[in-house]
C-alpha cells in the first residue's frame, strides 16, 4: 500500500523541510531516471547521470569531486568504499551535509572529495580543492548569468583572482601543530578531519562556495541561497563603462566583510579612468555620499584600500568608527580591522598649511596606514611593523607609492538628501567647494547661515 514512490531514506535528511526535501527527492528521481526497472530501495545515478544533468554549469573537474564525495558516504557517516553509483541514502545524506550541515559534517564531505581513503590528505591536495571550488564559483556565476555587472576576470596582467583568493582560505587553516598553510614550505604538512573542520568553521566562505555550486550547478533549492548579498549588483552609468580594478571573486570577499545593510549594492562614485587626476575632484564626488570603499593600484601592481563607514567630510579631525577596516586585493587578499590603540580610522583635509592635506586611513599625521596626497598620484603606506590603527602592514609595495588608478564605490543605499532650504550653491556643488578650498579661499558664508528649524 502507499505511494510506490515514497523514499525510505527520507530519515537521513531530517535537517530539510517538507517542501526541501521533496525538490530533493525530485532531483533523485530526476539523475535516477535511467533505472527506473530497479526497485525503489536499490535506485542509484551514474556519474554520466550527474554530468548530464549539470552540462556546462560546472567545471567537470567539479562535478567529479561531487560524485566521489557523495559516493564515499553512507548513513553513519563513515567514508565508504567506492562504487559506480550514487544511491539515495548517499545522495540525501551528502546535501543534507553540504547544505544544511555543521562544520564537522561538511569537513568529511570536503575530505571525500579530496581522497578516496578517507584518511590525512596533504596540504596541498587541500589547495588543489580549494582552487578548484574558488574556479567553480566563478565559472557557475558566469554561467547562470549572476555577476551582476561584475568582471569573471581581473584587469589583465594582474595575478589570478582565483589563486590569490585560494591562497587566502588556505591562510586560515591551522594545521598540526599550530602552523598555518602560509608558504611552500607547508604544503607536504597532513591534514586530517579534525584540521579540516577547524578549517570550515574558521573560513566561512568554504562552507558558503560550497553550498553556492550545489545552489546553482545542481539547481536544487535556489530560494534558500542569498545571492543578492553574496554578489552586490554593480552601479555605474552605462554610458560611461570603465575596466575596474575589481572582478567578482575580490568583490566577493570584500563584500562579506561589510555591515549586513551595505552589501546589496555598489554605485560608484570616483575613478581615475572616467573623472580624471583631480584631488579635488575626488573630493567633490565623494563627500556626503554614504559609507564607501577606495581602492587603488600603485606602480607595482599592488591593490589596495580601506573602507570608510560614514561619509567622507573635508575637516582637519579625524572621522568615522570602529567598522573602518583596510584591505588588501592583491598580490594577497586580507583585511584588516580595528585594533582598538586609537581612532584614527578615516581623514580627509584640503587648504591648510601646518596639518597634512589628503585622504588616509589608519596611523597619525604624515603615517597613515593608506595616505593619498592632494598632490594627486601619490601616497604611502606606513607600518612599522603594522599600522597602529588596523593592524595592517605596509599596503603597497614601496612605501612611498605613485598610483596609476583609483576607484570610490559608495556601498548600500544611497544617504537621504538634505532638504533644500537654507543651502547654497557650494552645497549643492561639492566640486566647487572643494576647489575653492584648494585655492585657499574660505566659504564666508557659513557663519552667517541661519540655524534650522529643530524637526
Amino acid at each position: 500500500m502507499g505511494n510506490s514512490k515514497s523514499h525510505p531514506e527520507q530519515e537521513f535528511s531530517s535537517r530539510f523541510l517538507p517542501g526541501e526535501q521533496a525538490e530533493v527527492n525530485r532531483l533523485f528521481d530526476a539523475l535516477s531516471s535511467e533505472n527506473l526497472g530497479s526497485s525503489t530501495s536499490h535506485r542509484s545515478f551514474s556519474l554520466q547521470a550527474l554530468k548530464g544533468h549539470v552540462g556546462d554549469a560546472l567545471p567537470p573537474e567539479m562535478v567529479t569531486r561531487l560524485f566521489e564525495g557523495m559516493q564515499r558516504v553512507d548513513g553513519s557517516r563513515k567514508a565508504k568504499g567506492p562504487s559506480e553509483h550514487i544511491s539515495q541514502k548517499q545522495f540525501t545524506v551528502s546535501m543534507s551535509h553540504l547544505l544544511k550541515g555543521t562544520a564537522e559534517e561538511k569537513s568529511l564531505v570536503i575530505l571525500n572529495m579530496i581522497s578516496a581513503s578517507g584518511g590525512p590528505v596533504k596540504a596541498r591536495d587541500v589547495y588543489k580543492f580549494t582552487e578548484d571550488l574558488v574556479g567553480s564559483v566563478v565559472h557557475v556565476l558566469n554561467y547562470r548569468q549572476e555577476l551582476r555587472g561584475w568582471s569573471q576576470k581581473p584587469p589583465p596582467g594582474s595575478l589570478s583572482r582565483v589563486q590569490v583568493l585560494a591562497a587566502q582560505l588556505c591562510s586560515e587553516m591551522k594545521l598540526q601543530g599550530g602552523g598555518k598553510l602560509l608558504g611552500p614550505q607547508w604544503l607536504d604538512c597532513d591534514c586530517d578531519e579534525a584540521v579540516l573542520e577547524d578549517w570550515v568553521f574558521r573560513a566561512h566562505h568554504v562552507a558558503t562556495f560550497l553550498s553556492l555550486i550545489i545552489h546553482q550547478g545542481f539547481l536544487l533549492l535556489c530560494s534558500t541561497l542569498e545571492l543578492a548579498t553574496l554578489v552586490p549588483e554593480r552601479q555605474v552609468d552605462p554610458q560611461r563603462e570603465f575596466a575596474s580594478l575589481l572582478d567578482v571573486l575580490s568583490v566577493i570577499y570584500i563584500n562579506s566583510h561589510l555591515p549586513q545593510e551595505r552589501r546589496l549594492r555598489w554605485r560608484l562614485l570616483f575613478a581615475t579612468e572616467l573623472h580624471g587626476n583631480s584631488f579635488a575632484q575626488l573630493c567633490g564626488r565623494i563627500t556626503h555620499k554614504g559609507p564607501c570603499l577606495v581602492l587603488l593600484e600603485d606602480c607595482d601592481g599592488h591593490v589596495f584600500g580601506g573602507f570608510a563607514s560614514c561619509s567622507w567630510e573635508v575637516k582637519p579631525q579625524f572621522q568615522g568608527d570602529n567598522r573602518c577596516f583596510l584591505f588588501s586585493i592583491s598580490p594577497s587578499m586580507a583585511v584588516y580591522t580595528c585594533t582598538g590603540y586609537n581612532d584614527h580610522y578615516m581623514y580627509l583635509n584640503q587648504g591648510r598649511q601646518t596639518i597634512p592635506n589628503g585622504l588616509g586611513m589608519g596611523g597619525q599625521h604624515s603615517y597613515f596606514g593608506l595616505w593619498i596626497d592632494v598632490d594627486f598620484g601619490k601616497g604611502h603606506s606606513k607600518a612599522k611593523p603594522t599600522c597602529t590603527t588596523y593592524g595592517s602592514p605596509q599596503l603597497s609595495a614601496q612605501e612611498d607609492f605613485q598610483f596609476r588608478k583609483l576607484e570610490v564605490w559608495a556601498v548600500g543605499d544611497a544617504p537621504k538628501a538634505e532638504p533644500a532650504r537654507n543651502r547654497s550653491i557650494l552645497d549643492v556643488d561639492p566640486e566647487a567647494r572643494a576647489l575653492l578650498k584648494v585655492s585657499g579661499r574660505g566659504c564666508h558664508s557659513e557663519g552667517f547661515r541661519e540655524v534650522p528649524d529643530e524637526q
